[in-house]
């Protein structure tokens, strides 16, 4: 019987994300700190339609805002591991990412008084050490690449890619990735940002990017029998008016095509489950 899941994700950065990239005058915290109001709206929608859901939360901001993480874990939803700062660990040395990787972990077992199962690097961009790391601290899925669209797969560490030489490929491990995109992350699409190096003029239509989602959804659903689509969202960007409008539009048009709506954690024990049985190819 056919089966699609759908994972609702929401990186809880806050301002950490701009204090990574150096943006700590009052105007850019004053701009992610509007997450804290955004993760409250989201938790009510999420409570109203009874779906669980995954969030990603940087040890600095479980710290800050202890109440509101709180009540993230009190919705019944999943607390996975986003680093200690926002700093993507292809940007740490070697100590950095280990110091990091387990103050994170402590903080995210204070909150629920668990390990957390699953890791998503900040910025989406992990270092050749991370994947050891993830193996070492018993982790369950990680949440950073890319190789493919609806279907989890085995990572791969030790891979040799350079510019002017063909791949060589590492082994498989035992960790999952829960694969996403960043067609399917709201950032790129509505977040305006401009650095003295950069543009990102994002402020996207919102319904246009509603029906990218769906359109999403609805190829999968055409092209595979089971699958999983995991959605990725931040509350100080999706948490605005317009966008509240097209989360709920999501969810609602999700539902009507028959969606299983899962925490990242339950859908990689289900595809773990299906990998074990030679149900699914669990390579990318």
């Amino acid at each position: 019987m056919p089966r699609h899941i759908a994972c609702l994700s929401f990186d809880f950065d806050t301002w950490s994300g701009f204090a990574a990239r150096g943006l700590t005058t009052p105007t850019p915290i004053s701009r992610g700190e509007f997450g804290v109001l955004g993760a409250a709206r989201i938790l009510e929608l999420l409570r109203r339609h009874a779906i669980p859901s995954t969030w990603y939360v940087p040890g600095i901001v479980i710290e800050t805002y202890p109440e509101r993480c709180g009540e993230i874990v009190a919705g019944g939803h999943e607390v996975s591991h986003h680093g200690w700062t926002h700093v993507p660990p292809a940007n740490l040395t070697a100590a950095e990412e280990d110091d990091g990787l387990r103050r994170g972990i402590a903080a995210i077992e204070r909150l629920t008084g668990r390990r957390p199962p699953g890791y998503r690097s900040p910025a989406w961009d992990i270092s050749d050490r991370t994947v050891d790391l993830l193996l070492r601290e018993g982790f369950l899925y990680e949440s950073s690449l890319m190789g493919n669209d609806h279907c989890p797969y085995f990572v791969r560490r030790g891979d040799a890619v350079t510019a002017d030489a063909p791949a060589r490929f590492g082994q498989h491990t035992k960790l999952i990735e829960m694969p996403i995109s960043w067609s399917l992350d709201d950032f790129p699409h509505f977040e305006f940002l401009r650095t003295q190096t950069q543009l990102l003029p994002g402020l996207a239509n919102a319904r246009l990017v509603l029906e990218n989602w769906i359109a999403d959804f609805d190829y999968m659903v055409q092209s595979c029998d089971w699958g999983i689509l995991t959605y990725t969202f931040h509350p100080y960007v999706i948490g605005r008016g317009h966008r509240m409008l097209a989360l709920a539009g999501l969810i609602e048009a999700l539902q009507q095509r028959g969606a299983v709506f899962m925490t990242i954690e339950q859908a990689a024990l289900e595809f773990r489950g299906k990998a074990e049985r030679g149900e699914v190819v669990p390579y990318p």
